[in-house]
């Protein structure tokens, strides 16, 4: 029995690198530091990019969501973390050309301040080079706008303030 288990174990151990999935995760805050959920994104052996976003305390409606060029967060107005990942399109589903790799559909918040929604897209990677390269040496931020996107206006969608933004950071 004993043996059986030993076998099993290093089994497993073997197996799990094959199992584990590349991951980061971007923290979303407040202007005022608080937090307000997170976003995870998870690399798919098909190269789609997996994005999960879990966040509360938000007012309810539309509102733009985006992935940033730079990994900073600095309040109130997150302006540090520069326009979007653009990838020299212009931004937008909408636009002739577009859109900007770092361009998402809106997204909606109840009204309970909810917000929990999947995103798949083939346009970002964790990698750390290339046009939607999340992890390239200046690092990347979610942002999330106090207004909807309009899917066409440049460089940001008539999307409003910029009201919660998290730097996306691997694990390690």
């Amino acid at each position: 029995m004993r043996r059986t288990i030993i076998t099993a174990a290093a089994l497993l151990s073997l197996m799990l690198p094959a199992l584990a999935q590349e991951t980061a995760t971007a923290a979303m805050k407040a202007p005022d530091g608080s937090d307000l959920g997170t976003v995870t994104f998870t690399a798919t052996k098909s190269g789609i990019l997996l994005v999960f976003v879990e966040m509360t305390g938000l007012k309810p409606g539309a509102h733009g969501f985006h992935i940033h060029a730079v990994g900073k967060c600095e309040g109130p107005e997150f302006e540090s973390a520069g326009g979007h990942i653009a990838g020299g399109k212009p931004h937008g589903v909408m636009a002739e050309g577009g859109p900007h790799p770092g361009d998402f559909p809106n997204v909606h918040v109840g009204q309970d301040g909810l917000l929990k929604v999947e995103f798949f897209t083939d346009r970002l990677t964790l990698d750390e080079s290339g046009d939607g390269a999340l992890m390239d040496a200046d690092g990347s931020a979610v942002m999330l706008h106090d207004g909807p996107d309009d899917y066409v206006t440049d460089p940001s969608g008539h999307s409003g303030g910029r009201i919660a933004c998290g730097i996306i950071q691997q694990p390690g």
